[in-house]
């Protein structure tokens, strides 16, 4: 991999720009006396006019007078512990920060991304307040979309969505800041950069509005949060950046999030990029108001994480793929920089929140006072976060000339496959990426991970990677495969089934058993007990036999688009003898498996489901129908409610072939239901009103 310093680019926050001034020193001077005698009639007018109730806009920004404490919903994605030295601190961290999300408010809830087992050790003791939400999209490696977990929180009945680092400590102050921006009559988007502490050594007391520290003395949460930013560092600001908004259901911009991977970089500044461009929500800078925090260290606990995650990031496939998302999609396929407009800042003063826009010349206060007194109360202002849009000043966008993944096969095998050392293995090709993600998110939501995509082309390659699929190429692939015509009876799908087998017997040779599975069989539930069950030297394949009168096991009657075959000699000795044919043949792969296991014109049938290969003793069974039925079989695909169908039955797959063209089969799996991805908006079809907790342990 060539070396890359890809970094976000240049733009100017509205601090910078107000500081940007070059004074003579006269000139500073009085400005500063003026500052100071304009901050102590601004005070004297505020709290002269605090049992006023009329309130009035400014800039045409209405404030509403409406007191109820909004309804709150706090998402994040907690990362798996990690155990260090016999304490967990990243479980310490994430503990803490959920205890001070909940103390904000008793109309704050949490939802936690994952499936990860250890995720339900973070919220035991918090009751329904807590609840743990594992349907979103994550990558093969555990990684959550950034825009799926966005999705989620729209989805919420809460009046405002929050999305947080799941080790970002919150301060009591957050919650004042957006309940007034609440009462202003907006659709509104408040974003905040969190700074590092590195020495944190405080626990949180039960009320929430107070810690003690390893003396055991209660400081009040003000104090406290002041003295910390004093010791604050500005790294990793954008990691660990803090959104909400209101009206969760209303969208946040024109247009879709691209399938960001969480935590990889550049979807933040992203997300705010559109969200101010598209100027359907008003936007606001919360950072100057230090309402969270990062703590690296907590106590004598030390962080693991010290290095610039920033830096550690830039080495893997996952922030290049968010790198090159950043720069293919919205905006910045048009622009070389971020932030064509400004958001509001907000300035807190004297318990007063203030909303300054000094690029458009706006200001939104409560009160009766006159936008100029406003001014010089906001003239003494200084920047407190080191964590700022100011960060990214000189900073520029720029991509890599080569990025290399390295997902080998080999390597892919060892991090997916199960504890029997099984691999399902999908195959497939760009004119059918649609299905594929079909078929994967339909695995992902049965909770099945232990899957590969061989990838027959590069376009295939690299969307299978933007989508965090196991995926690798191999030079056996066909070249010039037909985007529409290459279905059953082609001389494309000759060429393409030729390649299945081969990889099948790779796989089989590296130590592994392949349940493979072409794309167009649909999942209703786990088949790989069931397979497992028939032990070893035995080839367990779907019957493409559709008449219900006659054996199963027929010529020319075995499916080689869903087998199981397992990694031992007589398995692998068979298939050999089925590759060595296969490539000497005109037809595709499939008259090969029967010719070759159940002999010519069935000479090798034993009764009505199996056949025995003489020279290797390798015993093949044909599928039951009813569990494992084809696309022909009792006519499945013409009922009106193939679920139902299929329940009875008691199906594990169903198989969407004897049916000729590409685009008709698209139509009719999509018009059955029986479709698991919404391509338009790079994401898997949930349900999240109606949700059953699973967990994977395979993390």
């Amino acid at each position: 991999m060539r070396p890359s310093q890809p970094l976000l680019p240049r733009f100017l926050s509205p601090s910078r720009r107000l500081r940007r001034t070059n004074l003579k020193e006269f000139d500073s001077l009085l400005r500063y006396t003026i500052c100071i005698i304009g901050f102590f009639l601004a005070t004297f007018s505020l709290y002269s006019t605090l049992n006023l109730h009329g309130e009035k806009n400014l800039d045409n920004g209405r404030l509403n007078g409406d007191s109820e404490v909004p309804k709150v919903t706090i998402f994040s994605a907690p990362r798996p512990l990690i155990s260090l030295n016999g304490s967990d601190l990243t479980w310490e961290r994430q503990k803490l920060a959920v205890q001070s999300w909940l103390a904000l408010s008793d109309n704050v809830d949490v939802v936690l991304f994952g499936r990860h087992p250890s995720i339900v050790e973070l919220k035991e003791g918090y009751g329904s307040r807590v609840t743990i939400e594992p349907s979103i999209d994550f990558t093969y490696l555990g990684t959550p979309f950034f825009h799926s977990m966005v999705a989620r929180a729209q989805s919420t009945a809460s009046d405002i969505s929050m999305l947080i680092d799941s080790e970002t400590i919150l301060f009591p102050e957050i919650f004042n800041a957006i309940t007034s921006i609440q009462k202003l009559d907006k659709d509104w988007f408040v974003f905040s950069f969190t700074p590092n502490i590195l020495n944190f050594a405080y626990q949180l007391a039960g009320s929430g509005h107070s810690w003690f520290g390893q003396d055991g003395r209660m400081i009040e949460s003000n104090k406290i949060q002041e003295a910390l930013f004093k010791q604050s560092e500005a790294r990793n600001c954008s990691e660990r950046l803090l959104i909400a908004w209101n009206n969760p259901k209303l969208p946040l911009f024109y247009g879709v999030i691209p399938p960001f991977m969480y935590g990889k970089g550049f979807y933040e500044l992203w997300l705010i990029n559109e969200i101010l461009s598209s100027e359907i929500r008003t936007v606001f800078d919360a950072s100057n108001l230090n309402l969270s925090l990062f703590p690296e260290n907590l106590g004598i606990l030390s962080s693991m994480f010290s290095e610039d995650y920033s830096t550690r990031s830039k080495r893997t496939w996952e922030y290049h793929n968010n790198l090159h998302v950043a720069k293919s999609y919205g905006l910045l396929l048009f622009q070389k920089t971020f932030l064509s407009n400004t958001p509001y800042e907000i300035v807190n003063s004297v318990g007063q929140y203030y909303f300054l826009n000094e690029e458009k010349g706006h200001i939104l206060a409560p009160g009766t006072k006159r936008k100029k007194e406003i001014l010089n109360l906001l003239g003494c202002h200084t920047e407190r976060n080191k964590c700022s849009l100011r960060r990214f000043d000189n900073l520029t966008l720029e991509m890599p000339a080569n990025i290399e993944y390295k997902l080998t096969l080999e390597r892919l095998l060892q991090t997916v496959s199960d504890e029997n050392k099984t691999v399902i293995l999908g195959i497939s090709g760009e004119s059918y990426r649609d299905m594929l993600m079909s078929w994967v998110c339909r695995l992902r939501n049965l909770v099945i991970t232990n899957f590969i995509v061989y990838a027959l082309d590069l376009e295939t390659y690299e969307f299978s990677l933007s989508q965090g699929l196991p995926v690798f190429m191999d030079t056996q692939s066909p070249k010039n495969i037909s985007f529409d015509d290459c279905h059953f009876g082609t001389e494309c799908f000759q060429r393409v089934t030729k390649v299945k087998s081969r990889m099948v017997l790779k796989i089989l040779k590296l130590g592994y058993n392949v349940l493979l599975s072409d794309i167009d069989v649909y999942w209703f539930q786990n088949p790989l007990p069931y397979l497992s069950s028939f032990g070893p030297g035995v080839f367990a394949a779907q019957s493409d036999e559709y008449n219900e009168t006659v054996p199963i096991n027929l010529p020319r009657r075995l499916n080689s688009g869903f087998y199981f075959a397992q990694s031992d000699p007589i398995t692998i000795a068979g298939i050999e003898l089925v590759v060595k044919h296969a490539s000497s043949s005109n037809l595709s792969e499939q008259p090969s498996f029967y010719d070759i296991l159940c002999g010519e014109a069935g000479a090798n049938r034993v009764g009505d489901n199996r056949c025995v290969e003489r020279r290797t003793n390798l015993t093949v069974v044909l599928l039951d129908r009813d569990l494992f039925p084809n696309g022909a079989y009792k006519g499945i695909w013409e009922k009106r409610d193939i679920r139902s169908v299929c329940a009875n039955l008691g199906c594990f797959v169903l198989h969407n072939n004897w049916i000729s063209g590409r685009k008709r089969k698209l139509e009719r799996q999509m018009a059955s239901g029986l479709w698991d991805y919404d391509p338009t908006l790079r994401m898997c079809i949930q349900n999240w009103s109606n949700f059953e907790v699973l967990f994977d342990h395979s993390y």
